[in-house]
């Protein structure tokens, strides 16, 4: 199934934990794509540097949760310690969105619960698919159009 993951990382060297972030999921999966890095001031949390965000889409038969898993694996490998809540990270990386699945269960919401407010996953994702729709919320084009109109 086709997935559609957040990176962010504003710690560190956050180019270059994208980096190995990617190169990680290169190896675990079949990788379709990669944005442009976007430089981004953080939303929400406490006062922190800004972020390098990016999107990549990928295929993977592995079940949501496994891949869930796979990436908060990387996380873990990169040095990700979860102390304060949209605090500042060494790498983030959210599953967006996988194939047509819905999931509203306590391990993870499927789409993401906040994608479709968050200029910062909707302009990389266009970036690399301009065909782009978010389950339950519509076209990304429509949706940044939006978020532009009403910012």
């Amino acid at each position: 199934m086709k997935a559609v993951v957040a990176l962010g990382s504003n710690l560190g060297n956050p180019q270059e934990n994208l980096d190995i972030a990617i190169e990680l999921l290169k190896n675990a999966s079949e990788f379709l794509a990669v944005s442009s890095y976007f430089i981004t001031a953080p939303v929400g949390g406490p006062e922190q540097p800004d972020y390098v965000n990016a999107i990549c889409i990928l295929e993977s038969d592995l079940p949501a949760l496994d891949l869930l898993s796979l990436l908060q694996g990387i996380e873990k490998t990169l040095g990700r310690e979860r102390l304060v809540h949209w605090g500042p990270r060494t790498i983030d990386l959210d599953l967006i969105q996988y194939g047509g699945l819905l999931s509203k269960s306590a391990e993870l919401e499927l789409p993401h619960p906040r994608a479709h407010e968050r200029r910062f996953v909707l302009e990389p994702w266009l970036e690399i698919d301009a065909d782009a729709v978010l389950l339950t919320h519509g076209r990304v084009d429509q949706i940044l159009a939006q978020l532009e109109l009403n910012p």
